[in-house]
């Protein structure tokens, strides 16, 4: 047997009922009403025919009432499965079709696209999220939850579909509680004072399992945001001293860019993770300034979301590193025959650990291809240090071969990204007549860069091969997945004909 997130709701409840659980942009909920909000989304759920093991998928924007529909589900034993709120009908079908929901809340306002899945796909009741809100307050009689196992799934979050169709990475309550349990050790807070900042979708890995059920694993706050205002979050940090943020660079470079940053406090912050892209140095002089000290993380979904971060004692001097894995999670890198590489040659990362999925929702043939005796095969490339620390190279199928030889975006990337005025960069490979691909170097840059200045730069630091052959100054922004990262298998068919459009710079 293993406890739950539900366990951990009713025992705070129980012991500290007036600490705030969730404070949605200054709306707080105590553990004890969130409980029993609980109880009232989980009597509903069962008046709609909702049972132990059915999925209860979700659609909407960040809220409470998101919130209390998911841990009442998680009350009577179903599974959560979110919904990426920006999907259009027909990709929604696909989901529905996938994990085969009982019921699907979802914001008023996105009904109508509900109502057009219905129609491909009416197996699933429609329920409104807006509709919950009355639930709150009222005395509902508590939900007994029926016996969980360790290994019954709890949560079905889908990737983000950087490699085709999304894929529904199993939680089970032994994963959660694990992942929740090691990071206690590795970054231990005393019960109640973790206070969290989340500005990500709750329906991603980072919302529902690393923040939502995290921090009431912890007994602590959940500091819930409806979207990134970089302004607001620099004041609900310093207001409520909160200590944990979480997420990609651009959120760190927006919170940093705010008006009130330099004049804040923001010396609570004791956990500052940066995950999906390099740190670059601007900005973590510019947190160290305030005494907070960003730290690289590595992870994947199947792996629990985050696997392993720099140590506090070594970041400031390596924070392009990631670190050696947890207390109990274990990495290798390998060659293509699944030999470990010595120190300094690169291959791709394998993961395992108490966050590990058991598998795929429904996937066994994906399911084999990932985990592969015991270990996580996650289809990226890394290189690891004479101490063990792990740097992400890049994504093996975003690897740029050309000419037979193998260029990593992300190496080409973090050099351009040194320029002064780079906003932002992204390096793909096009098609080349003679090499068969090249890198094309897609900027966001303010000022006077110009295609001759990156040429020049890249000479300097880069092998001839891997100095870009097409520079693009982009003008709007690049396209993103829902953790914030940008999405490369976009950004390649959006910028496929540039060599169609724009002359070559060398």
């Amino acid at each position: 047997m293993s406890g739950t997130v539900n366990d951990a709701l009713i025992f705070w409840a129980r012991v500290d009922p007036d600490q705030v659980a969730i404070d949605f942009d200054g709306d707080a909920v105590t553990y004890r009403e969130l409980s029993n909000w609980a109880d009232g989304a989980a009597s509903e759920l069962r008046e709609k025919g909702v049972g132990a093991g059915d999925r209860v998928a979700l659609l909407g924007n960040n809220s409470l009432e998101w919130c209390a529909v998911a841990l009442g589900a998680w009350r009577i034993g179903a599974v959560v499965a979110p919904f990426n709120h920006r999907l259009l009908a027909r990709e929604l079908t696909a989901l529905v079709e996938d994990c085969e929901p009982a019921v699907v809340y979802g914001d008023a306002a996105f009904k109508p696209r509900l109502e057009e899945v219905h129609e491909a796909r009416p197996t699933f009741r429609i329920g409104v999220l807006e509709e919950v809100a009355p639930l709150r307050g009222r005395a509902d009689a508590p939900v007994e939850a029926p016996l969980a196992d360790r290994d019954d799934a709890t949560a079905i979050i889908f990737t983000s579909g950087t490699t085709g169709r999304p894929k529904g990475v199993v939680f089970t309550h032994g994963t959660i509680a694990g992942i929740a349990h090691e990071w206690s050790l590795v970054e231990p807070v005393p019960p109640n004072d973790l206070k969290q900042l989340l500005v990500l979708p709750l329906f991603t890995a980072a919302g529902v399992i690393w923040a939502l059920a995290r921090v009431l694993l912890n007994g602590g706050t959940l500091f819930l945001q409806p979207s990134l205002d970089p302004a607001r979050a620099v004041e609900v940090i310093a207001e409520n001293r909160v200590t944990t943020i979480m997420g990609p660079p651009i959120i760190f470079q927006a919170i940093a860019s705010a008006p009130g940053f330099a004049a804040a406090d923001l010396s609570s912050v004791v956990t500052a993770h940066v995950g999906g892209a390099r740190v670059p140095v601007d900005l973590l002089r510019v947190w160290q300034s305030k005494d907070v000290l960003l730290r690289q993380i590595y992870g994947q979904t199947e792996i629990g979301g985050s696997a392993t971060v720099m140590p506090r004692a070594d970041a400031a001097e390596n924070p392009e590193k990631c670190g050696r894995g947890g207390i109990f999670t274990k990495l290798r890198v390998v060659d293509p025959d699944g030999a470990d590489c010595p120190p300094g040659v690169p291959g791709e990362i394998l993961l395992r650990g108490p966050g590990m999925m058991p598998g795929y929702w429904r996937n066994e043939e994906a399911t084999k291809t990932a985990i592969v005796d015991g270990w996580l095969h996650t289809g990226d490339m890394g290189v690891l240090d004479e101490k063990g620390h792990l740097t992400f190279v890049d994504r093996i199928k975003d690897l740029i071969i050309s000419g037979g030889l193998n260029i990593a975006p992300l190496e080409i990337e973090n050099v351009i990204a040194e320029l002064p005025g780079v906003q932002e960069v992204s390096v793909i490979g096009v098609h080349d007549d003679k090499f068969g691909e090249t890198p094309a170097a897609l900027i966001k840059a303010n000022g006077e860069l110009t295609e001759a200045q990156v040429v020049a730069h890249c000479n300097a630091r880069l092998a001839d091969y891997k100095v870009p052959r097409y520079v693009v100054f982009a003008e709007s922004d690049f396209p993103r997945m829902a953790s914030g990262k940008i999405a490369k298998r976009e950004l390649r068919d959006l910028y496929a004909a540039v060599p169609e459009t724009h002359p070559k710079v060398r």
